[in-house]
């Protein structure tokens, strides 16, 4: 079983398993074994339909009021400023919470998971950030890969106004080697040699669609050229089996099920939105 090293402060001489377990579920609630076997084979699923045209307006409407609070009351806030509220914020606690979502997850993260984070990812027009080539979980502080983070669109996505690439098959191959990229980008850690790696495809969404893609997955997205914003919401869930290597699991909820070992904190609804 292949481990990796994990760099950060305070996190010296921890390892982690950054292997893809493949999803065997004979009896999904939501997915069909066609889309199990694509997750299993390309890493990603999509596009899976969750919200009506109301609930698009809905919720397009609830992120227009985050973030304009969140530049109105925050230091140095941007379009990317909504990040890790989902349990602060009532709103964002609902749709970590919404059946619709949790059906899929549990077809692939099994019968108990909670959710660890949410972030907006709100490319604005013109905008001229990318985000580079990266694997999520090179990023988090967890002893093995196993989330699952759905990508619901806010608005609608295309290659026009820089919707998320995939490098299919990529979350097979290990923890691929990276460097910090130079160019003005929303994350830092950039893949080298990327054009070795794949064909890549567009995970193009209608606003109220999701997408659900594996940890390891190489992805990325490029500046907003276009006169559109592009908005999408992540939301990151795993089984309780993993564990934090630092604090992660205690900004947590329970979707479904329980953790009987306790690790990971179950925090409730908020009455209000807290930013």
């Amino acid at each position: 079983m292949p481990r990796t090293p994990i760099r950060g402060p305070d996190l010296e001489g921890f390892e982690r398993d950054l292997s893809f377990l493949p999803i065997d579920n004979p009896n999904p609630k939501a997915l069909k074994q066609e889309q199990i076997a694509h997750y299993n084979e390309r890493g990603f699923i999509r596009p899976i339909r969750i919200f009506d045209d109301d609930e698009v307006i809905k919720n397009r409407a609830y992120f227009d009021r985050l973030l304009e609070r969140a530049i109105a009351e925050k230091d140095e806030s941007d379009s990317y400023s909504v990040n890790g509220y989902h349990t602060r914020c009532a709103g964002l606690y609902d749709l970590c919470l919404d059946p619709r979502i949790l059906d899929a997850i549990e077809d692939l993260a099994g019968p108990n998971f909670a959710a660890w984070g949410t972030h907006y990812f709100c490319k604005m027009p013109h905008d001229e950030k990318k985000v580079p080539w990266h694997q999520d979980a090179s990023y988090w502080p967890f002893d093995r890969s196993r989330t699952v983070t759905v990508w619901l669109a806010i608005d609608d996505a295309n290659e026009e106004n820089a919707a998320m690439k995939f490098i299919p098959g990529t979350h097979k191959m290990g923890h691929l080697e990276w460097r910090e990229t130079e160019d003005p980008a929303v994350l830092l850690q950039e893949i080298t040699d990327v054009d070795k790696l794949g064909e890549p495809c567009y995970d193009t969404l209608k606003a109220g669609e999701i997408s659900l893609h594996a940890d390891m997955l190489a992805h990325g997205s490029d500046p907003n050229a276009s006169d559109r914003r592009r908005c999408g919401l992540t939301i990151r869930y795993c089984p309780v089996e993993v564990r934090a290597l630092t604090d992660w699991h205690k900004n947590a909820i329970i979707c479904r099920g329980s953790d009987p070992s306790g690790h990971w904190n179950s925090q409730p609804r908020p009455n209000s939105e807290d930013l």
